[in-house]
């Protein structure tokens, strides 16, 4: 039986009166060995529930693989932590998360299949996600309200009346939950628009709206859809995330902490998206795709109530104050800011460029034409392309169905151009110096679309290149997932690095490991490494201007930092500062 009930307007919790003030904070964005002191910072705050996505696709990255279980990925553990803490948990396991998450959590293997219909009755999808939940439910009972543990609540999909309407979908998510043994309440969640909200509604489960302001009206549509019940707000923005290229997007605490307070006067229940954003490290990051592709920066500080790094910030104490007004608070003082490294410098003496170095990081595919990262089984990362060119002179290289989602072209070893896909490019003007010329094209996967329709569009090259209109033919294809960089061969860097792709390499000390951030003032585009760990892409174009490296990542005495730039750098140095700057802010 579930712990947490429902009655005409509100929830009942073992028999109790019972108001879910809850924060999102996903795991899967936070280092592991910071989930303790997160829960701890939202329990103080006053929160008495986190809720958080599961993403399928880093849980099964292999549909005849193990589940992944561990590291950023030990869902039982981070329930345990949340447990030991006195909060109740919302569970969100999709399918589909959205999340401004790589393909919205759907795993690369399904998306890729063109034939698959994504979040819809078709058995090749539903099956998949049942033999999903086959996996992943096992560890997790033990942590359902019903065996003691903390989680009181489990959505059915995600904002689905956004993508269709498939009532009979729906029923088949709530009974793969119910028939394993998920006994707690269900709840769907969706726009607070009347369309939506009956599209992705499903009867007999508990339907709750995605608002940011204009708390009356949507509380409204809401109860208009649903005469009777709890009102519950599950995603209430108070940030928002960023795109590559565009501003930093900030909310005014005073503005969402009056709308928070709006919305607890009104007796409805709330979780805020987000309470802690954390980090898009590595790959991860997804992007929106609507008139042109757009895609979202490694950070995920949202402008929370706990910033990325886990400092409150302005909303964390406003809120604060809101919540005291309507339920108990902690009688303890609120959290200060997490130590900082102090600045320093790092001199990166040392490179490998990548172009002569592919063969070392992968074997190279031998294809007719170019094959998509999907043909080469690949989910993320980069794919490098070499081919020769037969004629010479000044010619039209058009590049059928375009790129996914950025291409450097090279002839010969130097740079002659970039394709973007957000410019919808296909064509570069180019001069092949003789014939017999290498053609090398280095296509970067910028994070697969996380909403609407195009989830799950190829990266890579899209079709056939051509020449003057002449095919290209006889291409080696190398998959560059970049996992593993041990194979690299570092020499000392030159006066001048050339302007060419390539992996840095320095050194640091630490006395004692703390949160930092590693500004590159200087350097253009590319990957960030310390100590292995994969910080994420940073980019000149902005808004952010530094990547969060969480204390865990860092280690006493010697620490390894890697870049690989893409373009070229005005020196050869990077600093670790003890201040974010994600950008110039806008409203």
């Amino acid at each position: 039986m579930s712990a947490l009930t429902t009655h005409a307007d509100g929830f009942l919790l073992r028999g109790k009166p019972f108001r879910i003030v809850s924060g999102a904070m996903h795991y899967f964005r936070i280092h592991p060995d910071q989930w303790a002191d997160r829960l701890r910072k939202a329990r103080l705050m006053g929160l008495n529930s986190v809720e958080t996505y599961v993403p399928w696709n880093l849980h099964q990255p292999d549909p005849a693989g193990p589940l992944v279980l561990d590291g950023f990925l030990d869902l039982p553990r981070y329930l345990s932590l949340a447990r030991d803490e006195g909060l109740h948990v919302l569970l969100r396991p999709g399918p589909f998360i959205c999340a401004e998450w790589d393909d919205g959590g759907l795993p690369a293997w399904l998306v890729a299949d063109p034939d698959v219909r994504l979040r819809s009755g078709d058995p090749r999808f539903t099956g998949a996600f049942d033999r999903y939940l086959d996996a992943l439910l096992p560890p997790l009972l033990p942590y359902m309200a019903a065996s003691g543990g903390p989680v009181i609540a489990v959505q059915v999909e995600n904002e689905y009346g956004a993508y269709g309407d498939d009532t009979a979908y729906l029923k088949h998510l709530e009974s793969a939950f119910r028939s394993r043994g998920v006994a707690e309440l269900l709840f769907t969640c969706d726009q607070a628009d009347p369309e939506q909200l009956a599209a992705g509604a499903l009867p007999g489960v508990l339907a709750t709206a995605t608002f940011g302001s204009r708390v009356d009206r949507n509380l409204a549509e809401l109860r208009g859809h649903q005469p009777e019940g709890p009102l519950m707000c599950a995603e209430f923005w108070i940030g928002w995330f960023d795109h590559w290229g565009g501003p930093h997007h900030v909310r005014d605490a005073a503005d969402a902490a009056a709308d928070l307070d709006r919305l607890l006067s009104a007796g409805a229940s709330v979780n805020l998206y987000m309470f802690h954003g954390g980090t898009n490290f590595g790959f991860t990051n997804g992007a929106n795709h609507k008139h042109a592709y757009q895609p979202t920066v490694t950070s995920y500080d949202y402008d929370a109530a706990l910033t990325e790094c886990g400092d409150p910030g302005p909303k964390y104490h406003a809120f604060r104050e809101v919540i005291a007004r309507h339920l108990p608070v902690p009688d303890e003082p609120a959290p200060a800011p997490s130590r900082k490294l102090p600045p320093l410098t790092v001199e990166l003496g040392r490179r490998a460029p990548l172009l002569p170095q592919a063969k070392a990081l992968a074997e190279p595919v031998r294809t007719e034409h170019p094959a998509t990262m999907n043909d080469l089984g690949q989910d993320t990362g980069y794919a490098l392309y070499r081919t020769t060119l037969d004629l010479a002179g000044d010619g039209l290289l058009h590049f059928a169905g375009g790129v996914g989602d950025r291409a450097q072209v090279f002839v010969d070893g130097a740079p002659v151009g970039v394709l973007e896909r957000e410019r919808h490019d296909e064509t570069l003007p180019v001069r092949v110096p003789h014939p017999g010329a290498t053609l090398e094209v280095l296509v970067e996967n910028m994070g697969g679309v996380n909403y609407g329709p195009r989830i799950g569009a190829p990266k890579g090259l899209l079709g056939p290149v051509t020449f003057d209109g002449g095919p290209l033919h006889g291409w080696d294809c190398h998959p560059l997932p970049l996992y593993d960089l041990s194979a690299l061969s570092f020499a000392p860097t030159e006066t001048t690095p050339a302007a060419e792709p390539a992996f840095h390499h320095g050194t640091f000390d630490v006395d004692v490991p703390a949160d930092t951030f590693l500004a590159l003032p200087g350097w253009t585009k590319g990957q960030a490494w310390i100590n292995g760990f994969h910080l994420g892409r940073y980019w000149n174009r902005g808004p952010q201007r530094t990547l969060y490296v969480p204390e865990p990542v860092l280690r006493p005495g010697t620490n390894d930092l890697v870049l690989l730039e893409l373009h070229g750098t005005t020196g050869t140095r990077a600093r670790l500062t003890d201040t974010a700057d994600l950008g110039p802010e806008s409203d």
